[in-house]
């Protein structure tokens, strides 16, 4: 598997990092017992069902069977080659390794289609790029963002460019350089005109600031108008490399800094988010005009326990941010929310107030959700006239209810009795009665709100003969000997799954190579995924260290078990066929053979 890299080499670098810290860069890992856990980065979970074994140097997902060691996870994660990973961590480890990459070995694109459009866009990005800081050409545009504040630091950071005005520089510029016009329209460059089916340039004139993905890839553009076009902005469209519903602005950049803090700053637009870096807020990311979905916050809860939302401080601001509140808390997360006063947006109120009060009044003083919740329900009201008080004290009460915590639930009813001279208990007496119907409302398994001690996964209950198997490649990762001897045992014979016989062949393979026991070293020896995934499954197994004589001859007894009762079933079977073909004296034969087998299991 490893191809032309050396075993010591893969080895060296696999010693020389914890796997935890290198997928700790993608997830959010907590640790519990020995093992670490967290939320798939394979799969969309609302509970963590994903460990990493630091002691061991493998994860796996009981949720989706996703695991391997190191390699495996950044060959997976970032849709690579072995090679490439070898090559990459090698890096991070500051190991000088040699690792040539034939062609057939590096990760390909879907398509060429698909390459082509990656390699447009981070070639285009570093062209608007250079367009704005070198040509006069963007030089109007470059004293525009400095009036606006943005800093050279800004510029360089977040690769903003300038398009030229021409209706078809870009079609013409990419056209040269060899890419496939259809393609490039496709990737939302370019649009083709229907009566004469020439293409134009979809940003003309504007400054460009690049999105980039997860991985740090450029994938489509936002273009700002500089004078009064419309409109004001204009984003690519959703193409085969870019989904604006899957898509956080400098998510990427902020991961660090999010996973560092615990926690992340959500912004509505990106030019919040590049003031705010800007003031040394480093873990703002922002949505891409759309509302926050269900593949956002996967994305969010993966690296942060926190999130603060900071949208704008007019109606419509604090409208997007309830909504916004309301999706997280339905998925786990802890939210706070950060209000802008005087209806103005986080740009704006950085550069009238500065960096440090802007981290320290505005990110710093973030509102509980139930805080933010009592403010925002006094938006339209009238708190001087009786009905609508009244209607408010309703509103919050049944939020208040909604809350898991008793202290929590307390405190914010202690804050409205004072706030409107009412008596504690009538308003504890209301809040329980809603407590209770708010719960019957939840499914059995929510209505408890104690954290369980550890992530709650699916235990499957294996056929007696497959858990034998389990425990006993289980026994044979630990130990060689152990190996040898469950060889001894079988004399020839196999294990009754073929996914086993494959591991436990290769185990002897790689104990002959003069190999040590290793789980994570025997995953990089194995040829594909699937063999990778149930090792890393069954390496996850409690099972004791050390086994005796009398536990391995219960399960090789076990699996020759398993191999009678499918014989006696396949007799039975044949019995039926000669009786109905009234071969009475093959069924009686027959069935003093199932009777033998039968002594036998006995």
């Amino acid at each position: 598997m490893a191809g032309k890299i050396p075993e010591e080499t893969i080895q060296q670098i696999k010693q020389s990092l914890d796997i935890t810290e290198v997928i700790g860069d993608y997830v959010q890992l907590k640790k519990q017992g020995r093992n670490f856990f967290g939320l798939c980065p394979f799969h969309g979970e609302n509970s963590p069902s994903f460990s990493v074994s630091p002691d061991k140097q493998i994860y796996h997902c009981f949720g989706c069977g996703a695991g391997g060691n190191v390699f495996s996870f950044l060959t997976e994660i970032e849709n690579i080659s072995f090679q490439e990973a070898v090559g990459k961590l090698a890096e991070r480890a500051g190991i000088a390794a040699d690792v040539s990459i034939p062609a057939e070995s590096r990760s390909q694109p879907v398509s060429k289609e698909h390459d082509q459009m990656m390699k447009a866009h981070e070639l285009l990005a570093k062209f608007y790029h250079h367009l704005l800081l070198n040509t006069a050409e963007g030089q109007e545009a470059l004293d525009y963002l400095e009036k606006r504040g943005f800093s050279k630091n800004d510029l360089e950071t977040f690769q903003i460019g300038w398009s030229l005005p021409n209706w078809d520089f870009t079609a013409k510029f990419l056209q040269k350089r060899g890419f496939t016009l259809e393609w490039m329209e496709k990737a939302g460059l370019i649009i083709r005109k229907e009566e004469d089916g020439n293409y134009f340039d979809r940003f003309r004139g504007r400054i460009m600031f690049p999105l980039h993905d997860e991985k740090g890839k450029v994938v489509a553009f936002s273009g700002r108008a500089l004078h009064e076009e419309k409109p004001k902005y204009l984003n690519s469209p959703e193409t085969p490399v870019f989904n604006k519903s899957r898509l956080l602005y400098n998510f990427h950049r902020a991961r660090p800094a999010i996973r560092k803090q615990h926690g992340a700053v959500l912004f509505e637009g990106f030019a919040d988010v590049i003031a705010a870096a800007g003031a040394g807020v480093e873990a703002g990311i922002a949505t891409m005009g759309t509302s926050l979905t269900d593949a956002h916050i996967q994305q969010i809860k993966r690296t942060a326990d926190q999130v603060i939302i900071c949208y704008d401080g007019d109606s419509a601001g604090i409208q997007a941010a309830f909504r916004a509140s309301g999706l997280l808390e339905g998925s786990g997360c802890d939210v706070k929310v950060a209000l802008i006063p005087d209806k103005m947006d986080p740009d704006d109120y950085i550069k009238k107030h500065g960096a440090e009060k802007f981290r320290n009044n505005i990110i710093g003083t973030a509102m509980t959700l139930m805080a933010f919740k009592m403010e925002y329900y006094k938006q339209g009201k009238n708190l001087q006239d009786e009905a609508q008080k009244l209607h408010y004290i309703e509103e919050v009460v049944a939020e208040v209810a909604k809350l898991k915590k008793a202290v929590e639930r307390d405190y914010y009813l202690r804050q409205i009795a004072d706030q409107f001279s009412l008596s504690l208990d009538a308003l504890k007496q209301q809040e329980k009665q809603l407590f209770f119907k708010e719960r019957k409302k939840q499914p059995p398994n929510e209505r408890t709100f104690q954290p369980a001690s550890a992530p709650q996964m699916q235990k499957r209950l294996y056929p007696a003969f497959q858990t034998a198997e389990r425990r006993l490649i289980a026994h044979m990762l630990k130990d060689a000997d152990t190996a040898y001897k469950v060889k001894e045992l079988l004399s020839g014979e196999t294990f009754n799954l073929d996914e086993h016989q494959a591991i436990f062949t290769y185990l002897l393979g790689f104990y002959e190579g003069g190999n040590m026991p290793d789980s994570s070293a025997f995953i990089s020896f194995l040829p594909n995924a699937n063999l990778c995934r149930l090792v890393s499954d069954i390496e996850m197994m409690m099972v004791s260290e050390v086994v005796n004589d009398e536990e391995v001859h219960d399960y090789i007894k076990e699996i020759f078990k398993y191999r009678k009762i499918l014989e006696i079933k396949a007799k039975k079977q044949r019995q039926v066929t000669a009786e109905k073909a009234k071969d009475y004296q093959t069924a009686a034969q027959i069935a003093m053979e199932i009777v033998k087998l039968k002594k036998e299991l006995r």
